[in-house]
């Protein structure tokens, strides 16, 4: 047997035995022949806001936005992912997990059921086993904690035409705990199928648990159901069991995607992609309260005959449906978004990207001496992004965001306080919010 310098010299030193030390090494080869598969990668966001004016009380209610990152410099994420893909063989395995660090980590909400609450700064995004089995073409399994299946922007900033996230983005599912079982057909046509415990992110989370509850509207729509409750104000979040489903309740979802062959020329490898999640919410919309949610989506990226030019569009269309949370009040909201993307490579290093975007929620609420059916907060958003790659590894780009209330009146910035029963109430005095930031993003 070969051994070792360290371990001969171990052995020399009499601190182990030469029977331990072939032990040892008999033990570890296994060990060391899969670490020598798994890869580690990962990055660091980093990105300086500005927002134009003054009042940042009610910020566009986007994904990973918000006041917090407002007129500053901000750490957004840490990702480290450690992972052995799964490799060509029959019966092929692997895992991996995607740790976040950051202020990021705690808006993911995917801190699980047994926590103390708080926010840690950590959070697992993705943590799974993959494997394979021999059946058609090869069937993939994931077992654990994975990304949601429906969407055009990932959950990492980098790997998205644009800095910011769009509304679509906003309402769509972010994890599940679950499996997901994923076949490709053929080169044009793939397609997935998971169950898992509920639609909201929290780690091992239950339907039959019910919504624990909330002080205060929270999460990525917040602006819109503070907007709500201004105007509401017999609506107010509810107790903790609400609307708890069977233990065999669970959240189905199912996508397809067609990608276009080569044989279509300039239009190889346009995608047309759509899916659907449906289940219990614990958390529906980040309000605490707790009920049945279906998210739809449907969205392609298209190749043109402009070298370096590809335009993309997405649809989302979220329910939730008999929404409850108090006696005599009920919420029947929707939520839809549309969005068109343009990405054009202008050179080597140089990227242009845009994004047009429109979303509209529905409250569809009812209490006593509230607001009627229509009751509608809408949304036009256009989003400039340019990219510059000078640094090996580093993603760099400058955004201009503007955000306008289609509404009618004013949603954004901080503007006049009113007195209510519950206390006084600040409103927004802003119907523009303008934003220019600044994304580096280093990738390892």
């Amino acid at each position: 047997m070969k051994f070792e310098k360290w371990t001969v010299a171990l052995t020399a030193a009499g601190v182990v035995s030469l029977a331990s030390a072939a032990w040892a090494e008999e033990k570890a080869s296994p060990i060391m022949t899969a670490l020598s598969s798994t890869t580690i990668s990962g990055y660091v966001d980093t990105s300086a806001q500005w927002n134009f004016g003054t009042g940042n009380t009610y910020m566009p209610p986007y994904r990973f936005g918000g006041s917090d990152k407002a007129d500053g410099f901000n750490l957004n994420v840490v990702q480290l992912r450690i992972e052995k893909p799964l490799d060509e063989s029959e019966w092929s395995s692997g895992y991996r997990a995607d740790l976040w660090m950051g202020p990021d980590a705690n808006t993911l909400g995917t801190t699980s059921i047994n926590a103390n609450g708080g926010s840690s700064d950590f959070a697992i995004r993705q943590g799974y086993v993959a494997l394979r089995a021999p059946v058609g073409n090869g069937l993939d399994f994931k077992m654990g904690v994975f990304d949601s299946i429906i969407g055009y922007e990932s959950l990492e900033s980098g790997n998205n035409p644009n800095f910011t996230r769009s509304y679509g983005n906003t309402m769509e599912p972010t994890t599940h705990t679950g499996v997901l079982t994923s076949y490709r057909f053929n080169d044009m046509i793939s397609a997935s199928f998971g169950i898992a415990n509920t639609m909201d992110p929290a780690i091992d989370s239950r339907a039959q648990n019910g919504a624990a509850g909330a002080s205060a509207v929270r999460g990525p729509f917040a602006g819109f159901w503070n907007g709500l409750y201004s105007r509401v104000p017999a609506l107010s979040p509810g107790g903790g069991g609400q609307n708890a489903k069977a233990e065999s309740f669970k959240t189905y979802m199912g996508s397809l995607a067609i990608t276009a062959p080569e044989s279509l020329g300039f239009m190889a490898g346009s995608t047309l992609y759509g899916g659907i999640a449906s289940g219990y919410n614990n958390n529906a919309l980040g309000s605490g309260w707790g009920d049945n949610q279906t998210s739809y989506y449907v969205g392609g990226m298209m190749a043109t005959p402009v070298t370096g030019l590809r335009l993309g569009a997405a649809f989302d269309y979220l329910d939730l449906r008999s929404l409850n949370p108090t006696a005599g009040t009920s919420i029947q909201p929707h939520s839809w978004a549309v969005a068109g993307y343009a990405s054009f490579q202008a050179t080597e290093k140089l990227s242009l990207h845009g994004r047009l975007e429109y979303t509209e929620t529905n409250f569809g609420a009812s209490a006593p001496g509230g607001v009627g059916d229509n009751d509608r907060l809408k949304i036009v958003a256009t989003t400039l992004t340019a990219q510059y790659d000078l640094w090996k590894n580093v993603l760099s780009r400058v955004e201009l965001r503007w955000d306008h209330s289609a509404s009618g009146g004013d949603m954004f910035g901080t503007g006049r306080t009113v007195a209510t029963p519950g206390g006084p109430l600040v409103l927004p005095g802003l119907q523009n919010a303008w934003m220019l930031a600044a994304n580096i993003v280093y990738k390892f």
